[in-house]
């Protein structure tokens, strides 16, 4: 409990009330141990200041921070790969070390560690913003997380057999405690 999470990206085209199509970017969270999912939505490709305050949001909203976050090979947060050692973006790198929690990077081939927040990812997109209309980027965040405990995090799971919710109230003890805001340095 509370050691490990997954974070995820997507984007999907949804329309708005007169039928003009937004392209919308999303970012998960995801709990490795209750299942419990935290989203959100940019009407523009995010920047790594957005994925840097996306992280600050999450932890907000467990009340703590996990030991060890997963992440696919993106350029939000890394530069590059140099014979397995992975070259951050300053900004990210500079994030990290003051957030302290530990990094696995997936391997493009890595579907065992990948497929939790990718799985988010696609059930979010077709199960909440495929059939909303968007009046406006804070709207539609707003209604997913309204959404997201109705549904995912407030259902049983069909891994655990447990409601994410009722799992989570045990393992945000195990969070690692949000003291400050992390300083947002970033150029």
């Amino acid at each position: 409990m509370g050691y490990q999470a997954k974070v995820d990206l997507g984007t999907i085209l949804v329309e708005d009330s007169e039928g003009t199509k937004w392209r919308l970017y999303a970012i998960a969270m995801v709990l490795s141990h209750s299942r419990y999912k935290y989203i959100r939505w940019y009407d523009r490709p995010p920047t790594t200041r957005d994925f840097i305050a996306f992280h600050e949001m999450a932890f907000n909203y467990y009340g703590g921070i996990p030991e060890e976050i997963i992440f696919d090979q993106d350029r939000l947060l890394i530069v590059r790969e140099n014979l397995g050692d992975i070259v951050y973006t300053e900004d990210f790198e500079r994030y990290r070390q003051q957030a302290r929690f530990k990094i696995y990077i997936c391997r493009s081939a890595d579907s065992e560690s990948k497929g939790r927040g990718e799985a988010v990812v696609k059930f979010v997109k077709q199960n909440f913003a495929k059939h909303r209309e968007v009046t406006t980027i804070e709207a539609f965040n707003t209604e997913c997380l309204a959404w997201l405990e109705r549904t995912e995090n407030g259902k049983v799971h069909a891994t655990t057999k447990k409601k994410p919710a009722d799992l989570f109230t045990q393992e945000r003890a195990y969070l690692r405690p949000v003291h400050q805001k992390i300083k947002n340095n970033t150029s």
